[in-house]
């Protein structure tokens, strides 16, 4: 019979693997020697107050053990510790910060989310900040959630957007707007207050969507060197966002099983339409992600092909998408963004003559009004301006 390990063994060993863990993913030297230090106090911490294996592991131990060493920066070495644990399946849990639970109806629409989206933890916790926020509203007015009425998310809203800045304001419109529409599919409301969520942004959907001219491409084009690990994957990131119009977002969610080399096409599964597409990748746009994945893309059990060039190494959020290809437009002397270069794949498919339809349905879009809204454009203009036969 195996004798079972004692948890001064089991730590010992935790720590010991979980640095050999680091080394062999290229973390600093400086780095593994600090939390070696860290996490030798830790292990004596847990071994003279005796505590059980179960609860090494909380929120709780983490904070006395930060209380009584003084060691402010400890949790993120012992949280670190705690999540290549949890991956190993040697824990149930890694910590976390306990949450205040929220009404029944609150948590069942916060685990939809988590289970049909794929976000990031700051992403979860602002969402279940701003539900909070608007229960917290909702009672202390007295205001039943079935029997809300716009006006009062409305007033929730002025309140609560009062300090934030334009584009956080629409953070959270998006998230009520989310969980509004949620409550309606489920029939907890009667209306769907969704679409009426609006804020001034709305107002300027009249103005043609911005694009890049023929000039401005090669000037973006020609700045891509390619020489470093983060060139090479930014400089696949703007192909597939010029050449076949893809979002950050489904930038950001291929995975390497989605294209398919030989046959030159890539699998986008989970679109806005809901429906998969298949669509052909450009002889430039296989170079581009080929030379990625050969000379920059970190050597990683992670199927997805866009990982982060610096360790841990996992999948980059879509925020990171828009902030590289952004930051490659700047450095080509380019006052423009991520999304400009979609907007010039579907100004190319409407001069090419592309049916509106088709290009709903290339362009991923869930109604033909988003289309008709992307393609509001001066026609004269298009033709002076955005097309040539030499144009990319």
């Amino acid at each position: 019979m195996v004798k079972a390990l004692s948890v001064a063994e089991r730590l010992e060993k935790a720590v010991s693997d979980y640095l050999l863990w680091m080394i062999s993913n290229g973390y600093a030297d400086s780095t593994s020697m600090r939390y070696q230090q860290i996490l030798t106090y830790f292990s004596r911490f847990i071994i003279q107050r005796a505590i059980p294996w179960d609860v090494v592991f909380t929120f709780d131990t983490l904070k006395d053990f930060q209380k009584e060493s003084g060691l402010i920066l400890a949790s993120h070495a012992v949280r670190g510790l705690s999540r290549y644990l949890f991956k190993q399946n040697r824990i149930k849990r890694p910590i976390e910060k306990p949450v205040q639970p929220l009404p029944e109806v609150y948590e069942e629409y916060l685990n939809y989310y988590i289970r049909v989206k794929d976000i990031s933890r700051l992403q979860m916790l602002r969402t279940r900040r701003t539900l909070t926020a608007f229960g917290d509203y909702l009672d202390k007015n007295s205001i039943v959630l079935k029997t809300v009425r716009i006006e009062q998310i409305d007033a929730f809203l002025a309140a609560y957007n009062r300090n934030y800045v334009k584009g956080t304001c629409g953070t959270y419109r998006s998230i009520l707007r989310g969980f509004l529409a949620w409550l309606h599919q489920n029939r907890i409301l009667k209306r769907n207050f969704a679409p009426l969520i609006i804020g001034a942004p709305v107002f300027a959907q009249s103005i043609p969507p911005k694009f890049l001219r023929p000039d401005e491409i090669r000037r973006l084009f020609e700045s891509l060197t390619g020489t470093t690990a983060l060139e090479l994957r930014t400089a696949a990131m703007i192909c597939l966002g010029f050449y076949i119009g893809l979002r950050p977002k489904e930038i950001s969610r291929i995975r390497l099983d989605d294209i398919k080399f030989k046959k030159q096409e890539i699998c986008i599964p989970d679109r806005k339409n809901t429906n998969p597409a298949r669509l052909p990748l450009p002889d430039r746009c296989i170079k581009a992600v080929a030379a990625y994945i050969m000379g920059g893309r970190p050597a990683t059990d992670n199927r997805r092909l866009f990982i982060t060039v610096r360790v841990p190494y996992r999948p980059v959020l879509p925020v990171t998408v828009s902030k590289d290809i952004a930051g490659a437009m700047k450095k080509a002397g380019l006052s423009s963004a991520a999304y400009w270069l979609r907007h010039t794949y579907a100004q190319n498919l409407l001069e090419a003559d592309v049916s509106f339809f088709e290009i709903k349905e290339m362009m991923g879009h869930d109604s033909i009004q988003t289309t008709q809204r992307y393609l509001h454009v001066h026609t004269k203009l298009m033709r002076e301006v955005l097309f040539d036969d030499d144009a990319f």
